[in-house]
C-alpha cells in the first residue's frame, strides 16, 4: 500500500519541489496540498493521510499549532520540514507531537526515508538538531505529573519505553527483545496511549525526564 502524504506550505513553488521529490518513490502518494496550517488541518481531517509534511512558519495558523491540532485528533503523523532550526520550533513542534523535524536542506533520499519512517511510526531527528534536544530534555527536572502514567507501565513497557527514549525504531525494538516487528509497534502503541502521548518522540522526552535513558 502507498503511504499517503499532505504536504503543508505557504510556498507553491516549495510545495512543488516536495511533490516531485515524493512522487518519485513508487510507495508514496501526494494526496493533498495546504498552504496554511487551518487548511492542512482540513485535509487531514478529510484525508486521514499517513503522513503531513508540515511547515513551521505559515501565514494565519502555523504549523506547530496545526501539527498540536492534528496530533490531538489522531488524523495523522506529522514530520516538520522547516528551513529554521530554532530552539523554539524545534522543541514547540516535537511538544506538540510532532513523529520528527527536518531541516530542507535535507537530501531527497533522506526526506523519502523519512516519510516511510514516520508512516510505519518511527521517529525522525535532523542530525543537526539532535544533540540539543538530547541535552535540553537530559537536563531537564523530571515532571513529577509523570509518576501516575509511568506506575500504570508493565515491566516489559517500561523497556520499551528505555529503548524509545534511546531512538530505537521498531524493527530496533524487535530485535533488542526477539519479537516480531508487529509486536514492537503493539507495545509502542500502548506505551504511548498509557502516557497520553500522541508521538514516540514525546514518550523518548519522558523517558529522558525520568531518566529511563
Amino acid at each position: 500500500m502507498s503511504t499517503r502524504v499532505v504536504i503543508a506550505d505557504d510556498h507553491g513553488a516549495i510545495r512543488a519541489g516536495l511533490r516531485l521529490v515524493l512522487v518519485a518513490a513508487d510507495d508514496i502518494e501526494v494526496v493533498a496540498e495546504a498552504g496554511d496550517g487551518e487548511v492542512a488541518i482540513r485535509q487531514a481531517r478529510a484525508l486521514r493521510p499517513d503522513v503531513v509534511l508540515m511547515d513551521v512558519r505559515m501565514p494565519g495558523m502555523d504549523g506547530i499549532a496545526a501539527t498540536q491540532a492534528i496530533t490531538a485528533e489522531g488524523l495523522s503523523q506529522v514530520l516538520i520540514l522547516t528551513t529554521f532550526d530554532v530552539d523554539e520550533y524545534v522543541f514547540g513542534a516535537l511538544r506538540a507531537g510532532a513523529a520528527g523535524f527536518l531541516l530542507k536542506t535535507v537530501e531527497p533520499a533522506a526526506l523519502i526515508d523519512a516519510v516511510r519512517r514516520v508512516a510505519a511510526g518511527d521517529g525522525v531527528i535532523a542530525p543537526e538538531v539532535t544533540r540539543r534536544v538530547l541535552n535540553t530534555f537530559t537536563h531537564a527536572a523530571p515532571a513529577p505529573v509523570l509518576a501516575p502514567e509511568l506506575d500504570s507501565l508493565t515491566g516489559r513497557e517500561r523497556d520499551i519505553l528505555a529503548a524509545l527514549g534511546r531512538g530505537l525504531s521498531n524493527a530496533d525494538i524487535a530485535a533488542e527483545f526477539t519479537i516480531s516487528e508487529a509486536t514492537a509497534k503493539t507495545h509502542v502503541s500502548r506505551v504511548l496511549s498509557k502516557l497520553g502521548c500522541t508521538s514516540r518522540v514525546q514518550a523518548a522526552i519522558i523517558a529522558k525526564e525520568a531518566g529511563l535513558a
